[in-house]
């Protein structure tokens, strides 16, 4: 008998790479200030020097998390808003101890506050996370020490962390910028490999988050540094120049052609040049004169990108200024995510909603350490992990294992420097575990968490049961009042993402075909983007049980069929610039009205009509794709009325 697919998403793990450089930087960093204590004290005695040591401990086991790859600025980027908000709980959570509705009130507030700050940017995302965390600590944790000294053990054991951040940074091979350029043109080799093998669509998805990883690090970052800016416009001039030669590929993929050779070859060859890691050679590959349009597209784009990637002054030439926008902008972008989002006001509720009922827990339920129910509900709501739905099962679960393994350490495990060693393993295996999913993270930093607090308030192995009680409350409050009581979880699940996708969409066909060069590359790169965003809320709902994943699942052919439409506007202007009559631009009107219809057909749930749409040309193509979007939307979305025969 089988499981239903919505359970086997929700377990599904491809066991991810072990990332040896943070095992190492984890196993060392975070046991550390603890064991500095451990000496200082002479064992594993309750005093001052194990409370110092706990919060550093702390602090350390945060900044280490924080950072997760990327440029240095982004590193510390997160560890400061970890450090910062981290101490800032740790000071809050002393005003939400005890009892009465002074506690409710303020962790009300912050919640709302912390929901507000974490749309801001993905630093202060995590910020907002650990001022809920150690919040919920510190309302709950006695220790000797006073809240001064809390925060500032806290904070000298993330600067430990930090610095062992930055020698790892320091040995590391290559520089994050210059990689994820050149993992762009490694996706376009493997890509043109992969033509007419079952790998196509893979591959196709590789090069989509290659170019949206490039474009975020390199261009999106140029306005927060200085001293690079140079390097980063020309590295965004980089980028802007493989554009060509992109859309020669997906041309190519969608024609069926295979590539030559030499060109994949030569994509590989501009992939080890871009990251420094071969010089790139002199002779660029020779201007195909015949042949089909797709083998001249790429061939073209790859010259092109060979200009700029092997001479300086070309580099230079294509080099991207940088703009950065006043603080007017700034502000008014900000104002935009946050109090002028109805998603952001709406989750700011759910949240202040959830953490006001696990504070009520808290106070009134007869269980031994209360405050960790307000820490499950704050790192099950965050916003940034995915599903709701999918983060509470998984930490139920993997809390479940982690205490059974936190159990059996504290009853085998005296108290000495062994606990030390038990900690290390368990930490060590975080950077491994968070790259497989939130259940996997759950079942080792639940034992590590165990293990700290036992040092800080001694207790027996009662204590272990209750802490699966109050996440397996934590995770109830969850499911019920901020996923199963809101009528948007019940809602049709992609509409949004497929209204922005058709939007883009529509953005292209306009741009492709009456824009300039730069326009269109803009407008295919956001029409890409939303696939990718449309693809990764698809992955989501397929985890959440039915209705949600059904009505998720039958959108899928809908979103392939968007892409093929995406495809097809590239082939389309690759045909033109290789000879190919300019379409007639009233058909082309006519084509982007009959999206826009789509996009209003998503959003008033209805179904399209069944008219076809008249092309030719290059323009054919687009529109029998775009009829087969509209058909499959008519025939298998989810929640549309179907049409009655007769």
């Amino acid at each position: 008998m089988r499981a239903p697919a919505w359970l086997e998403e929700l377990v599904r793990t491809s066991p991810p790479p072990v990332p040896w450089r943070d095992v190492v930087r984890f196993a060392i960093t975070v046991p550390a200030p603890l064991a500095v204590a451990v000496v200082i004290e002479g064992g594993v005695r309750p005093g001052a020097a194990l409370g110092a040591g706990v919060f550093a401990t702390m602090g350390a086991l945060a900044a280490s998390l924080a950072p997760q790859g990327g440029p240095v600025r982004d590193r510390l980027r997160r560890i400061a808003a970890t450090t910062t908000f981290g101490g800032i709980g740790l000071v809050v959570g002393q005003y939400a101890a005890g009892g009465g509705w002074g506690p409710v009130a303020v962790i009300a507030v912050l919640s709302a506050v912390a929901a507000l700050v974490s749309a801001v940017n993905a630093a202060l995302s995590l910020g907002a996370l650990q001022l809920l965390v150690y919040t919920a600590l510190a309302s709950g944790l006695v220790t000797p020490l006073s809240p001064a000294a809390e925060v500032g053990f806290f904070v000298a054991g993330a600067v430990w962390a930090t610095l062992t951040t930055l020698v790892q940074y320091r040995t590391e091979v290559g520089d994050p910028d210059r990689t994820a350029v050149a993992t762009v043109f490694t996706r376009i080799g493997e890509l043109l490999a992969a033509i007419g093998t079952a790998d196509t669509e893979e591959a196709r998805r590789r090069l989509t988050t290659a170019l949206n990883t490039a474009y975020d690090r390199v261009i999106r970052s140029r306005s927060h540094i200085a001293g690079r800016s140079k390097e980063l416009s020309e590295l965004a001039g980089v980028l802007n120049a493989a554009a060509p030669l992109v859309e020669g590929t997906v041309a190519a993929v969608r024609a069926g052609v295979p590539a030559d050779p030499r060109d994949i070859t030569a994509a590989h060859a501009l992939a080890a040049a871009v990251s420094g890691d071969r010089e790139l050679p002199a002779e660029r590959p020779d201007a195909l004169e015949s042949g089909g349009p797709t083998r001249r597209a790429v061939r073209h784009g790859l010259r092109l990108a060979w200009n700029v990637v092997g001479d300086p002054e070309e580099r230079a030439g294509a080099a991207v200024p940088s703009v950065v926008p006043g603080w007017r902008t700034r502000l008014r972008d900000v104002a935009d995510r946050t109090l002028g989002s109805v998603d952001t006001r709406a989750f700011a509720i759910r949240l202040a909603l959830c953490m006001t009922i696990a504070e009520i827990a808290r106070q009134y339920l007869p269980i031994e350490r209360p405050y960790w129910v307000l820490l499950t509900v704050a790192i099950v709501l965050k916003p940034d992990f995915g599903s709701v739905f999918t983060r509470a099962v998984q930490r139920g679960a993997g809390t479940l294992l982690g205490v059974l393994i936190g159990s059996l350490l504290l009853a085998v495990l005296p108290r000495d420097a062994w606990v030390l060693v038990a900690m290390a393993a368990a930490v060590a295996l975080l950077p491994w575990a968070r790259s497989a999913n939130f259940g996997l993270f759950s079942v080792f930093q639940t034992p590590v968490i165990i293990l700290l607090l036992d040092l800080a308030l001694p207790s027996g192995p009662g204590v272990v049961g209750a802490r699966l009680l109050d996440t397996l409350i934590g995770c109830a409050i969850v499911l019920v009042f901020g996923y199963l009581l809101w009528p948007q979880t019940w809602k049709a699940p992609l509409d949004e993402a497929l209204r922005d996708a058709a939007g883009a969409l529509d953005a292209f066909v306009g741009a492709a075909f009456t824009g300039s060069p730069a326009e269109r590359r803009r407008a295919r790169r956001r029409s890409y983007r939303a696939l990718t965003e449309l693809h990764t809320q698809l992955q989501r709902h397929l985890a959440e049980p039915p209705p949600v994943s059904t009505r998720a699942a039958a959108f899928w052919p809908v979103i392939v069929q968007l892409e093929r439409t995406s495809d097809a506007v590239t082939e389309a202007v690759i045909a033109t610039r290789h000879g190919e009559p300019e379409p007639d631009l009233a058909q082309v009107s006519v084509l982007r009205r009959a999206i826009r219809d789509l996009e209003a057909d998503i959003r008033a749930h209805r179904p399209p009509d069944d008219a076809e749409i008249h092309a030719e040309g290059v323009l054919a193509p687009v529109a029998r794709e775009v009829d087969t979007a509209r058909r499959l939307l008519r025939e298998a979305a989810p929640g549309r009325p179907q049409p009655v025969d007769g």
